[in-house]
């Protein structure tokens, strides 16, 4: 086959510093995931497709729940759903021992249909309905109220069932993290939590049993929670003494990190993130040095990122390379942000399935999409890759599979190798089907 010609070119190339191991020092290879070629991953499923290890997922919740429940003698976590509601994703860390953290009716009702009961689901969000409160307040569910409209809507769920209701709020607080998360909740600072209380005590309908915070996302100051486990003990004295109640938890939320690389962070992710067991030190030894004796709460964590990002790889495939004006040089794959959303936000890892010789150079790496926006990764060290080689995204867990989009390409297949270390497809591949099964056409418009 004739190779097409590329006009030559100069351009200083800075790969790093020199090193005694030569040029292949540093190169990325990654041939299989879990034992399973890449080469027989995409021969049976395609190209793009997703990648979950049940290993790894499982490894990863038995090393954080470790890390807690050794230091902390009432620890419960709650998997996060808007994290991946994937079904495989969310029995496996159910099969674990988590609950279910929801935000909406839609991921309620998916828990439910994996057969999560209702006293193990907690359900958080800023827009919760009347019907899926009723619903929530009816099975048990854990309800942190987020507003003040929300407390009258509870009342008048508890007044329609004649009954009084177990409740939580969600508070917000300066724990030294910029920018402070404001909008979810009642702030600490202002008194407005305190006068939520106050009205909910007035109501005389709902018992305040629970305090739940989230104070951001992606937190690498261990410190943080720290800090915000010292204001949520002192408040909830604050109410018991002053109301006569007994809060049962203390819900800490989600936001620990994963091992991704946030952009403009240029430490790689084993410099620049906290071990999970400083997150546990601050959280715990904080709770045991404020709390009084013989009292332990439950402590929940809502985790999501921290959990599953590891547990996700993307495998792609170079459609074309191309030179751009400044003489960089650029690739085309077939897996753009409609799939991997996060690449507005984190440099992922990037490995090939096998070793290129060839000078290395920064690369840019474009999605299929006819956007100018689909950038997947920009100054990625990589040598001439030929047309067809395999590309392998991670971690890419979090987020991407409930945040991706029909949009110009349909979704890719998504693929778990089991412990057993055998590949089972646990979404397929979308089609033209699948984007248009909803739609109508009226009889006026349809074209001969």
């Amino acid at each position: 086959m004739k190779k097409s010609y590329e006009k030559p070119f100069i351009k200083k190339i800075q790969v790093g510093l020199m090193n005694k191991f030569g040029a292949a020092y540093g190169r990325h290879i990654r041939s299989e995931i879990d034992g399973v070629p890449v080469a027989e991953l995409t021969a049976r499923y395609g190209s793009p497709v997703f990648v979950f290890s049940e290993r790894r997922l499982r490894d990863r919740y038995q090393s954080i729940h470790q890390a807690f429940a050794s230091r902390y003698p009432n620890v419960n976590f709650s998997w996060s759903y808007k994290t991946n509601y994937l079904d495989a994703v969310c029995a496996i860390l159910h099969q674990e021992g988590e609950g279910a953290e929801v935000v909406s009716e839609l991921e309620y009702q998916k828990a439910r249909r994996l057969g999560v009961p209702g006293s193990e689901i907690i359900y958080n969000g800023p827009y919760k309905t009347m019907d899926s409160l009723k619903t929530a307040v009816q099975e048990g569910a854990t309800i942190n109220i987020d507003h003040f409209d929300e407390i009258y809507d509870l009342e008048e769920v508890a007044k329609g069932l004649e009954r009084q209701v177990k409740v939580g709020i969600r508070l917000n607080m300066d724990t030294g993290i910029s920018p402070q998360w404001t909008r979810f909740g009642f702030n600490l600072e202002s008194g407005q939590a305190l006068d939520a209380v106050k009205r909910l005590v007035s109501g005389k309908r709902l018992i305040l049993n629970g305090i739940h915070c989230h104070i951001g996302t992606f937190i690498l100051d261990p410190q943080a929670y720290s800090r915000a486990i010292t204001k949520m003990v002192e408040f909830s004295y604050q109410v018991e003494d002053a109301f006569g109640l007994k809060m049962e938890y203390l819900d800490i939320g989600g936001g620990l990190p994963s091992e991704n690389r946030l952009k403009g962070i240029y430490l790689s992710p084993d410099v620049a993130i906290p071990p999970m067991d400083d997150y546990a030190e601050a959280i715990c030894n904080t709770l045991l040095s404020k709390l009084r004796p013989n009292d332990f709460p439950t402590l929940i964590l809502e985790s999501g990122r921290t959990m599953v990002d590891e547990a996700g790889f993307l495998i792609t495939t170079t459609h074309a390379s191309k030179r751009l004006p400044d003489d960089s040089r650029a690739y085309v794959i077939d897996a753009g942000v409609n799939a991997l959303f996060t690449a507005f936000w984190y440099n992922f890892r990037v490995e090939l399935e096998k070793d290129i010789p060839g000078p290395h150079e920064p690369c840019t790496l474009f999605g299929p999409l006819c956007m100018n926006i689909d950038v997947v990764a920009d100054q990625v060290i990589l040598p001439p890759l030929p047309r067809g080689t395999r590309l392998i995204f991670s971690p890419v867990g979090a987020y991407n599979v409930t945040q991706w989009m029909q949009f110009i390409r349909s979704r890719p297949a998504i693929v778990l190798i089991n412990n057993e270390g055998f590949p089972e497809i646990i979404r397929e591949a979308e089609g033209l089907e699948d984007l248009i099964q909803r739609e109508r056409l009226p009889k006026h418009l349809k074209l001969s």
